[in-house]
């Protein structure tokens, strides 16, 4: 007999009509043979599965790729109206979702330039200031205060500092018509692997007014303006750890360029003489 005259055969749980003859089958798509027929309840619970919950959502046979055609019984005209509401919800919350965190970054970056105001050129005064400039202003400029700082944290000008050092390092150790090996100076410098943190980027540009602020009020509490006081407490601040991260990179480059790789012998001869020192440190 031709496979088309097999009797029907669920290609989901595997019965056959002998099997359950109570059942109702349908034959949803174009395949023939044993994956013609399916039970109706089995291929509900199929669709249940590749749904996932998205009635609405188009499923197709694995095999031959045909769309199956699913009628839905009517809806009343709440039900109707409920789903259209539904379904125009779920389209809009994800732009409503983006709108919120724009506005919680807007206004938290508002609330931080106004906080930075008050901190660098006093509360008293910077109260005063944000009450008579324009308020189009204040919603304008303060928000780009944090931005301006991130910014300006980027600014790796060390590194620059670094690079120059080690090229005058290199020219005074390795003269022209020198016919010496020249010292080895890593490919990308001390830095290569220096990669920029987002968070510890973040964080340093926004503690910065802070710190300014302390360095200010601890080196130059002289000064009676509570401005300039932060303005050279930043100067220094900025000066102090630039020249203390330069002699650290500096560091790390003399020790990358000094490093020195054993032969075999030596390196066992190494390692029996610590476990002999050890064994001796023990008895």
């Amino acid at each position: 007999l031709d496979a088309v005259d097999d009797p029907p055969h669920c290609w989901v749980c595997f019965a056959t009509e002998k099997d359950d003859y109570s059942s109702e089958w349908v034959s949803p798509c174009r395949c023939k043979g044993c994956t013609k027929w399916i039970h109706q309840e089995c291929l509900q619970r199929w669709l249940d599965e590749k749904q996932k919950g998205n009635v609405g959502g188009v499923v197709c046979c694995p095999q031959c790729g045909t769309e199956y055609k699913i009628v839905f019984p009517k809806m009343g005209a709440l039900v109707y109206f409920l789903q259209q509401i539904d379904g125009a919800l779920t389209r809009i919350s994800p732009f409503a979702a983006v709108g919120v965190v724009m506005g919680t970054a807007y206004w938290s970056a508002v609330t931080y330039g106004a906080v930075t105001v008050m901190q660098v050129v006093g509360h008293k005064k910077g109260l005063c200031v944000m009450e008579q400039a324009d308020p189009l202003f204040l919603l304008m400029g303060l928000p780009t205060i944090p931005v301006l700082l991130v910014l300006s944290k980027m600014i790796r000008w060390e590194d620059y500092i670094v690079r120059l050092w080690q090229r005058y390092s290199y020219n005074r150790n390795c003269p022209a018509g020198s016919s010496h090996m020249p010292p080895r100076v890593p490919v990308d410098g001390p830095s290569s692997g220096d990669h920029i943190s987002v968070s510890r980027t973040l964080c340093g540009a926004l503690i910065f007014p802070s710190v300014a602020s302390l360095m200010g009020k601890l080196l130059f509490h002289r000064v009676s303006s509570n401005l300039q006081r932060t303005a050279l407490g930043g100067i220094a601040f900025i000066l102090i750890k630039g020249a203390l991260k330069i002699y650290f990179r500096q560091q790390q480059c003399l020790v990358q360029v000094n490093r020195y790789i054993l032969n075999y012998p030596e390196r066992e001869i190494q390692s029996t003489g610590a476990e002999e020192d050890t064994e001796d440190g023990e008895n």
